[in-house]
């Protein structure tokens, strides 16, 4: 999950290198945190929060047939 969220993100941003994915995992869910240049945040987010949505569509889609709830938290 960590190398698809950083594959989508990748192409998105112009400081690709400061793409950090940090994963928090509890008893009933996994959170992955995405952290980006501050530059880049905007592009990660999108127009009212399009692209973030779609981001999050297709994490929550590969992770549907997991016990777990799945989050993704963008800082």
């Amino acid at each position: 999950m960590k190398a698809l969220i950083e594959t989508i993100v990748t192409p998105l941003v112009d400081h690709p290198e400061d793409i950090q994915v940090n994963v928090n995992e509890e008893e009933r869910k996994v959170v992955y945190h995405l952290t980006v240049h501050p530059d880049d945040v905007g592009k990660v987010i999108g127009k009212n929060g399009r692209i973030a949505k779609a981001i999050r569509t297709v994490v929550y889609a590969a992770g549907s047939d997991s016990k777990k709830r799945i989050y993704l938290d963008i800082m």
